[in-house]
């Protein structure tokens, strides 16, 4: 049995648990107990504080966990990331009020900095030889300019909008984090390596199925040469005759992030009929 620490709540929860349900594996925590087992996947889920994980995972305590980097940097413990996970993502940037004209890192010399991740910020300081005051606090960092407790502050940032009404401006980004799977590999043991594996393997089908899209189009026969150097496909791009002489029906993957470039290219080839689905799972 995998023991896999998950937050309890919070933003990583739902989209781990989302992923686990996409590769097959059926959780039942109506609940919210903080163990629950999969009923066809040798894995039990752990739902634990965020902050906690590193740790608990360090222990032993769960073989694996779910975090964002950003959790694990500022625990400082010494895991493998097993898993880039591709949710979660976000940026750790330092922000000032909008009214400070800004030059450099230099501006932060001898003011105070309120963040809730003193270890990532302390480590960027000292990499760059800037002498500033840490004011940890715990949280509604972004109101601590406006409150007089800081001169800038050091958080998350999604969007950016939080920044924007509470009248801070985003300077310089730290760190760029996602969730990600840690792990010890060398103390997993051959039979949960084992394990790990076969869920990893879910979890890319899943992971490429969403960064991909499934193509079907129509064209004429004369254009199917030129067609299939834009979408060659994973292997080579499926070509089938239409019952219309001089036409074909070809089917291909995409990557998500270039569909309407490429669909462009394909109508100036005479393409018709395009289809763009969605793809559950993918695996090569």
């Amino acid at each position: 049995m995998l023991k896999i620490a998950i937050q309890k709540s919070g933003r990583l929860s739902e989209k781990s648990l989302e992923q686990i349900a996409e590769s097959g594996i059926s959780v039942a925590n109506g609940d919210r107990k903080l163990v629950a087992q999969a009923s066809n996947f040798p894995i039990e889920l752990l739902y634990l504080r965020d902050d906690d994980i590193p740790q608990c995972v360090y222990d032993g305590v769960a073989d694996v966990g779910v975090v964002g980097e950003n959790v694990l940097l500022e625990t400082g413990c010494a895991l493998d990331i097993v898993e880039r996970l591709g949710f979660g993502k976000c940026r750790m940037s330092l922000a000032i009020p909008k009214s400070e004209k800004y030059g450099g890192l230099t501006w932060f010399n001898g003011r105070k900095i309120a963040t809730s991740y003193p270890k990532i910020l302390q480590d960027f300081l000292d990499r760059h030889g800037v002498q500033a005051d840490i004011h940890h606090i715990s949280g509604s960092v972004e109101i601590s300019t406006g409150v007089g407790i800081a001169d800038a502050i050091f958080d998350i940032v999604s969007s950016g909008s939080t920044l924007i009404s509470n009248g801070l401006k985003e300077v310089d980004t730290v760190v760029h984090s996602e969730a990600v799977m840690v792990g010890r590999k060398v103390a997993l043991g051959q039979e949960k390596a084992a394990i790990l594996e076969k869920l990893l393997f879910r979890l890319h089908a899943v992971q490429k199925g969403r960064k991909n899209k499934y193509v079907m189009l129509n064209a004429p026969a004369a254009s199917v040469e030129k067609i299939t150097a834009v979408i060659p496909g994973m292997k080579s791009p499926t070509v089938i005759p239409l019952a219309q002489e001089g036409w074909c029906s070809i089917h291909s993957v995409l990557p998500e992030g270039q569909i309407w470039e490429i669909i462009d290219q394909l109508h100036s080839l005479g393409a018709q009929g395009i289809l763009v689905m969605p793809i559950e799972k993918m695996i090569l």
